[in-house]
């Protein structure tokens, strides 16, 4: 749903939320470039995560690297930024996994849009969780606070799943107690979303900006960017606003205007992991898919087998 106004100004975002979302009219726009129900990269890497268990009945990185160098050399990849695609690049030419990442200062979401599964399948082994949250993200970005970001996302997954009634703060101090050590900037950002997370949308897309959280848009706003640390943190908003309701919650995400189809991917791995499959619209649903194949049933499918073996194995 994010990525059909993926990029556009915020008003265009906020519109689409409240006369097509809202309005209940989703699927009747699509992206300018695809039909609806096509997902972006955002998808298609965190798939790749999880076929990478599929098959090698665990964690493997060198494997994880090169599903993602042979999604860029056929040229399936949909809408992926350039730290991704460089890094996917340099693995087709040989550089190990631990050096392919584009390194910093350049600090995308390219790894935490993709690390939702993560808090499932290493929901009960935090340690775990924390380094493969790392090395996944390694693999495409080398900037700390990428692999901050993406165990701020799976981290919440696991905690969104297992605590119950939410509490913001409980839930914000650990993923802070979880990030620090991986970027101490990202955690002090964490620990500002406590002030501002019951703000009402509006007044929360003025702390993001006010705060200088997104240093690619510090004049004129123009939505939450692709920067790793306010996407995450916006996407950590939109779930904590209504952390029982996957669709305002996705709603919310998207309606900020910006990278919208990486906020609402991310948003939608922790409220659909809290909520359940039952949560997903089914007749939107059943129009997913990736240029033709790897449909919802495909996907939930490749879930099942990852989720059995990872548990008879004791990895979490």
């Amino acid at each position: 749903m994010g990525f059909v106004v993926e990029s556009l100004a915020p008003e265009v975002a906020a519109e689409y939320v409240s006369g097509w979302l809202l309005a209940g009219r989703a699927g009747e726009r699509a992206h300018p470039h695809y039909p609806f129900g096509q997902y972006s990269d955002d998808t298609q890497l965190a798939r790749e995560l999880l076929l990478t268990f599929d098959e090698a009945g665990g964690w493997d990185p060198t494997l994880y690297g090169a599903r993602v160098a042979e999604v860029f050399r056929s040229a399936r990849d949909i809408g992926a930024g350039n730290g991704t695609r460089s890094a996917a690049l340099r693995l087709l030419q040989g550089v190990p996994w631990q050096e392919a990442g584009t390194p910093a200062p350049y600090a995308g979401n390219g790894s935490a849009m993709r690390a939702g599964p993560l808090g499932i399948l290493f929901q009960d082994d935090p340690p775990s969780l924390r380094r493969v949250a790392r090395e996944q993200s390694r693999v495409t970005h080398q900037d700390p606070r990428c692999a901050a970001g993406a165990l701020a996302v799976a981290g919440a997954v696991a905690l969104g799943t297992r605590t119950s009634p939410l509490n913001h703060g409980e839930f914000i101090a650990q993923l802070v107690e979880w990030v620090e050590p991986e970027d101490a900037s990202f955690a002090d950002a964490l620990r500002g979303l406590v002030h501002w997370s019951a703000l009402e949308p509006a007044a929360a897309a003025r702390q993001v900006h006010g705060a200088s959280l997104d240093p690619a848009y510090t004049s004129r706003w123009q939505g939450i960017s692709a920067f790793v640390v306010p996407s995450v943190l916006w996407s950590l908003y939109a779930f904590l606003r209504t952390p029982d309701d996957y669709w305002m919650a996705v709603c919310t995400a998207i309606g900020v205007g910006g990278d919208t189809d990486t906020m609402a991917a991310m948003t939608g791995a922790i409220a659909g992991a809290r909520c359940g499959a039952r949560a997903l619209p089914g007749n939107l649903l059943d129009r997913l898919n990736d240029q033709g194949s790897w449909r919802a049933a495909d996907l939930a499918a490749l879930a099942g087998r990852c989720s059995r073996p990872m548990r008879t194995m004791g990895l979490c």
